[in-house]
């Protein structure tokens, strides 16, 4: 057998997210019958994050282990297989066998788009949350600075969460204005279920003057799912990259 890293691109709008889910249509599951029909037989796919439905990537990592050894047809030959898909294996190469793209990854990368307009979005419909009230994005940077390092992310983490604890360490958390668009920019080794949307719903409030940079440090300090803001949509996250060694 030979072992695989798989970068990968997608759409998550028709996905019920990354896992697997029997009846439902899947990133994880898409992925396997591709990898099936090349090899001849089941292929299990192992994801570096479990994106939530809806949510999109740009460069997911993925590993499985593959009979075949042609490390130059791999990917060509899955994206044939996932047509009309709107997933891409955008690179695949051989690696070793103690390789996990999950548990071997070192940090995470996340971006939200945000289009801060009146008029409806068009071109990146699903591609972005579009909020009307204007928001000052540097007021939602400077809030944003009181998440990072380590702390109990129990407010920003989902009822549904199965991460052994909720402490968690947050490297970095950039808001920036680009005209109509703002982008959050986020890292971490790992992240909660629903953390980025939930801290991103919430700094939305601190953007549109509803509350400030304390309230943020309260909620945090809080560790109650209940004093969390309102979650954002997940059309405006992309998770970017993912580092290893």
């Amino acid at each position: 057998m030979a072992r695989y890293k798989l970068l990968i691109e997608y759409h998550g709008g028709p996905y019920q997210g990354w896992m697997r889910l029997p009846g439902k249509p899947t990133v994880q599951g898409a992925l396997e019958e591709a990898a099936a029909a090349l090899d001849g037989g089941p292929v299990e796919i192992y994801g570096a994050g479990r994106t939530d439905s809806g949510v999109h990537a740009m460069g997911q990592v993925a590993h499985c282990d593959f009979a075949i050894d042609r490390p130059g047809k791999v990917a060509d030959a899955l994206n044939a297989h996932l047509r009309p898909h709107p997933i891409a294996v955008l690179k695949a190469e051989k690696v070793d066998e103690d390789f996990h793209a999950r548990f071997s990854a070192r940090a995470r990368h996340y971006r939200f788009v945000i289009i801060n307009r009146r008029a409806n979005l068009t071109v990146e419909n699903g591609l972005a949350w579009r909020i009307s009230p204007k928001l000052d994005a540097k007021r939602m940077h400077e809030a944003a600075q009181v998440l990072l390092g380590t702390h109990d992310f129990t407010t920003f983490r989902d009822v549904e969460c199965q991460a052994r604890s909720p402490v968690k360490t947050l490297d970095k958390f950039d808001v920036a204005r680009y005209g109509d668009r703002i982008e959050c920019t986020l890292s971490a080794q790992s992240f909660l279920h629903r953390q980025v949307r939930s801290m991103v719903g919430s700094l939305v409030e601190v953007g549109r003057g509803k509350r400030d940079a304390r309230w943020l440090t309260q909620i945090l300090e809080a560790a109650d799912r209940t004093a969390c803001g309102p979650v954002s949509p997940p059309d405006g996250l992309y998770l970017e990259k993912v580092d290893y060694d």
